[in-house]
This record gives C-alpha cells, structure tokens and sequence, in this order.
C-alpha cells in the first residue's frame, strides 16, 4: 500500500500511547508530545533505541511531577522509514490529535517531511538526527545532532585528521556509500578531504538505500586494495557489507561506517576496529555529565530487556536524550507550551545536556562541532580522536 493511501484508521492502529492516559484535556490533564519513529521498515534496528530513549524520558519526568505540573503522553507513531507517511503522520499529530508539542522522527528524510508540517502550524521541532545542516530551512527547529553547520566538511576533516595521527596513515582509500541522502552528502565530503590532502581515490561505488546485495561490493573493494575504507552506511548495511567481504575472505586495513546502528556493528566480529563518529560513549569524559549516570543505568536495564546486540548508551540514545533535554528546557524557561516563545528562547539561550551545553545560534539552528571519532575495540565502541575525549588508555588501531 503507498503512503499516500493511509487511512485514519490504520493510522490510529500504528500509535503507542505513553505516559498517561484518560486524563481530561486542558491545563489539568497530561502535555501531549507528538511523534513517528520508524519502528518497522530498514531504520528500525536505530529507531527502537530512540523508542527506548522517549520512555525512560517520559517515566523519568512524571516520577518528578512532569512538567508545568502536569504529567507528560508521549503519542508514538509508526512511519514504516517512509518519509510521506510521516508528513501524513505528523500532519494527523496536530489536526487530529491536537498535541501540544512536536519530538522529530529519526533518519533525515522524515525530520524533513516532519519539518514542512512543524513549519505550516507554526510548532517547534526538536530533532536529533539530520545530517545536513544546510536543508534546516525552517527557524523554529532545533538539532540535538551536535555535528555544526559545515559537517560536508568538518567530519571528513576530523575522520582523516584521526587517521594521520594514527600508526598507519593512508595513502589510498575507497569510497563506498549509500544513496540515502545525509549518506551521500557526507560521502561526497570524504571525496573533496582525499583530494585536499592529496590522497588516491581507488574506488568509488553507490548503491540505492534498501539494497541488501553487498558480494559485487565487496568484490570491488578487495580488488582495489585500499588502505582505508570509507562506507557510507546507515543501519545494517555496514553489517550486510562486512559479512559479504567475510565470504571472500576479505579483511580491510583500515574502515569507517558513517551511520551503523551501533549495537549490531559493535557486537560484529568483522567489526574489529571499524570506526564511526560519535558524539558520546559510556566512558569518561562524556560520563562525567549531570544525569548521565542515571540514564546509562536506566538504558542499560530497558536495552537489556528488549533484547538489544548492544546495551550501552552511545551517539543515538544520547542525540535522542539530548532532544528530549532540550524541548524540557524550552518549556521549563518559558513557563508555559507556546511554541513562538520556546523557539526564541531556545535560539537566544544555552541548554545543558548530556552532551554538554549546546547552542543554536548557527546556521540552521546549528551550533558547534561535537564529532568524535570512535573505534570497536574487544567489543566496544571507544573514542580515539580528539585526544581529550578518548576512553583512557585508548589509541586508533589497525587490522
């Protein structure tokens, strides 16, 4: 069935209700939070964090009262990873549902399809994964993805940087990536920083999001023998691509996968120091942040039951907690749900977070550069680069 298609009825049977429920509307019942997550479809192995991540948030607030005095309802929608049923979901959100406020989807697609929607009502949209600034057009939305307003340019800078500080600095290097479009922007980046630093491009592949055909992939890439490569993947693809060179007995030197869903990659054999960006890990300093601990403890324990490849808290459940933060610290600081008032004093103020304090005074709501560089070693993921943010003890390694 196309996205277009859906009914109000098969809508309604894709929502989760969290928090509580029955209450009478108005300034005595519950702050309505509206959102879709892709909770089935090829973003769903990431979106379940971020569906874990909103319920420990939400019980978390109501065992304090919630917010304004009134407890928060978190209303969950499945967009299935298809960007126009999410606008159709988010557009069902405010008319239908009437929430009080708006909490972006994951993956950049459908923060985009979210965004037109936030934009023609005039809401706040708080989102936590969209990788390319620039498309942030509209002045009342709000990232908790911390990668700055060039991130084209500076997470290839800061991949490469750490790869010439390394014990074996590349001379060549392949480039794989996905079509998905945050993917390929930042890919495109990757090629631009192998020739400003005078690097040899030995491959370059694309395949179409949804692929799930890596042999002729991992082919090309044994073939080219490369020092470094660098995969454009979000989700499993990563995983799909390393079990494809596994059957051809292919190990590489060097490799980096852009957006994996963490868990799986991490618990992967193959995986053995494979790097990816981050903005946190279960490590110091990141764990040295006000309520960090509380949470870490509280996901592992939801993780752990839901059966998760990996429990730890990293980039996507911190991006994910950092929005919730943020929406949290609009409300609190104007005392009240008006989304005019919370999109200015966000825009003009500081929040604090898990991540640290953020601003959105930049291009696109963006603020600073927050990407680190991270590497699966004896099964987990530790930040190697900068060196005031690596794990203690931690140095890039090599295959």
């Amino acid at each position: 069935m196309g996205t277009r298609g859906i009914t109000r009825r098969q809508a309604a049977a894709a929502v989760v209700l969290l928090g509580v429920g029955g209450a009478v509307r108005g300034q005595s019942g519950p702050i309505r939070i509206g959102s879709t997550l892709a909770l089935t479809g090829p973003l769903a192995a990431t979106a379940q964090i971020h569906k874990i991540v909103g319920e420990i948030f939400i019980e978390q607030r109501n065992q304090k009262g919630g917010w304004l005095g009134r407890k928060l309802e978190w209303i969950l929608k499945d967009d299935q990873s298809k960007p126009d049923l999410a606008r159709t979901l988010y557009e069902q959100l405010v008319t239908a549902d009437k929430v009080d406020l708006l909490m972006g989807p994951y993956a950049t697609p459908g923060i985009l399809s979210a965004m037109g929607v936030a934009q023609r009502y005039g809401k706040v949209l708080v989102h936590h994964t969209l990788g390319i600034p620039s498309l942030a057009k509209y002045e009342m939305s709000f990232p908790a993805w911390s990668l700055g307003t060039d991130p084209g340019n500076t997470v290839p800078k800061t991949v490469f940087d750490a790869l010439a500080a390394g014990p074996k600095p590349p001379k060549t290097v392949a480039v794989v990536t996905s079509k998905f479009p945050p993917i390929q922007f930042m890919s495109a980046g990757a090629r631009e920083a192998i020739k400003k630093r005078g690097l040899q491009e030995v491959l370059f592949l694309d395949w179409d999001f949804g692929n799930r055909d890596f042999g002729p992939i991992a082919n090309r890439v044994k073939d080219a023998k490369p020092d470094f490569v660098w995969v454009g993947a979000i989700g499993l693809e990563g995983n799909m691509l390393l079990d494809a060179m596994k059957k051809i007995d292919y190990v590489p030197p060097q490799h980096f996968y852009l957006y994996p869903s963490p868990g799986p990659l991490v618990t992967l054999p193959e995986a053995k120091n494979a790097l990816s960006v981050t903005i946190f890990e279960e490590h110091p300093p990141f764990t040295n942040a006000p309520g960090a601990a509380e949470f870490i403890k509280i996901y592992h324990e939801r993780a752990k039951a839901a059966n998760l490849p990996d429990i730890s808290v990293e980039v996507q459940a911190a991006a994910s907690y950092t929005a919730w933060q943020i929406l949290e610290a609009g409300v609190q600081a104007t005392k009240g749900l008006d989304d005019k008032a919370i999109g200015t004093w966000l825009k003009a103020n500081r929040v604090d977070t898990i991540q640290g304090k953020l601003r959105f005074d930049g291009s696109g709501q963006y603020g600073d550069d927050l990407m680190r560089v991270k590497q699966v070693q004896n099964g987990q993921w530790k930040v190697v680069w900068p060196k005031d943010s690596a794990a203690p003890g931690a140095t890039l390694q090599t295959n």
